[in-house]
């Protein structure tokens, strides 16, 4: 056995060396804790993760009327109905980075330079300036944001989020112990911010502004002097802002989109963007950010804090980024406009036929996959709120549309616009025979009351 240790027990090195005797008197039994049962938990992270979306639509009784097939307007998948298919030079370029062998192994945790360069040149203006180091290359656009929101918040902080507004800002940020402040969006005014609500719910734990141009769930685009004043708000407070802009490009004729930060003279932005939607494969999960800071704002703990973060799981899929300079530069334009085509063209269907049902109010969008459609509670005394009115859509007429209580917008409810177009015209006519089934106008209400 060892000599009982002197010097307190450390050698000239620091270490402790302590003998079997010194603990013959200890009960080994107590040396190490012994759990008496399984005492397996989850997470506090996980508890707190909770998808809105998922969390309304599950609770749902969602049985279909067996007599009519059903319609799903609810998934914001372009490829659902498989009347979207992608371009075929998008396939084509999938199949040579394939042929080529090259990308089977594991890319830098931010992409391969070249991919970078390639988004980098692809969005880069004069007024924004973009090299391949201020692209992060993630699994889809859901990592892009979720790689913002982490790189500029702690617990505790706060983020100002749209409402009506993608669910999935308020699933990370709650996640990671960061407060969700809604801001307001105005259907009368195409979904505008309401600025002023905005700037009310700045402190000083605010930490981010995201703002989603085009809109999901509204499918509005903001005017170039609408982005102007949200930027004002940003500067006076001096608040970065996430700006999540994966159907850029995705607009309507007549409509232009406008890219928030050539705009930015001194705000920085992190932009969140992707393939899945402009070019219709949202299962090819590439997304980036891009990184534009005029002023060195973010210095260099943002961007480094980007790269740390990237590490943690290896990116987005490596034959997707070897394709990824030949989708983005020879994609015809004609596909495009193909796509957006069609989309204002079922807006429009759906807009028209919803817009004369009583009880019913649409919001004609000027982009992206989406229609809001307003419901006058008060004429549905059938239903208490707009996941009871379509939960019934469901049961009586096979039409599944997302309640915007999902979005915290409640009193609406999404359409998904990329459906074939006779099976639009449909949907519409049974929502139509629904809402004739249930609406009551106000002075029957009143009469009913009377007697």
């Amino acid at each position: 056995l060892d000599p009982v240790p002197q010097n307190n027990g450390m050698n000239g090195n620091g270490v402790h060396h302590v003998s079997v005797r010194a603990h013959v008197s200890v009960n080994p039994a107590k040396l190490k804790s012994h759990r008496q049962r399984w005492n397996v938990r989850p997470s506090e992270m996980s508890k707190k993760t909770l998808n809105p979306i998922r969390a309304i639509v599950d609770g749902m009784k969602l049985t279909p009327n067996p007599e009519k097939p059903m319609i799903a307007l609810s998934i914001g998948d372009p490829t659902v109905f498989g009347n979207l298919p992608t371009d075929d030079t998008v396939l084509q370029a999938m199949k040579e980075a394939i042929d080529s062998h090259k990308y089977n192994g594991y890319a830098p945790s931010v992409g391969y330079q070249k991919s970078r360069e390639a988004v980098s040149n692809f969005y880069s203006c004069p007024e924004a300036p973009l090299e391949g180091k201020d692209v992060i290359l993630t699994s889809g656009c859901s990592q892009a944001i979720e790689l913002a929101i982490s790189v500029l918040c702690n617990p505790g902080d706060n983020i100002l989020v749209p409402r009506p507004g993608f669910s999935l800002y308020k699933t990370l940020a709650v996640s990671m112990g960061i407060q969700v402040k809604h801001y307001n969006l105005l259907p009368e005014k195409s979904w505008e911010i309401d600025l002023q609500h905005l700037e009310s719910l700045i402190d000083d734990k605010t930490a981010c502004l995201i703002v989603n141009n085009p809109s999901n769930p509204c499918g509005s685009v903001f005017t170039k002097d609408h982005q102007h004043k949200i930027l004002a708000v940003a500067s006076r407070n001096c608040i970065p802002i996430l700006a999540d802009e994966i159907y850029g490009d995705m607009v309507f004729p007549g409509c232009d989109f406008q890219p928030l930060a050539p705009l930015s003279s001194d705000v920085p932005i992190l932009s969140c963007g992707g393939l899945a939607k402009c070019w219709l494969v949202p299962g090819w999960r590439m997304g980036w950010i891009l990184i534009h800071d005029h002023n060195d704002i973010f210095g260099t703990g943002i961007r480094e804090g980007l790269v740390k973060l990237s590490q943690r799981i290896l990116g987005p899929c490596t034959v997707v980024q070897g394709a990824l300079e030949s989708i983005l530069n020879d994609t015809p334009p004609e596909f495009y406009q193909g796509t957006i085509s069609f989309l204002k063209s079922n807006s429009e269907i759906c807009f028209s036929e919803l817009s004369t049902v009583p009880g019913l109010n649409p919001v004609m969008p000027t982009g992206a996959m989406y229609i809001m459609v307003g419901i006058e509670m008060e004429h549905f005394p059938d239903f208490q709120n707009d996941v009871e009115f379509t939960e019934r859509l469901v049961t009586e007429q096979s039409v599944f549309c997302l309640p915007a209580t999902a979005f915290e917008y409640p009193d609406f409810f999404r359409i998904v616009v990329t459906v074939p177009e006779e099976m639009m015209i449909e949907a519409c006519i049974r929502i139509r025979e629904f809402c004739a089934r249930h609406y009551r106008p106000r002075s029957q209400d009143s009469h009913d009351l009377d007697q």
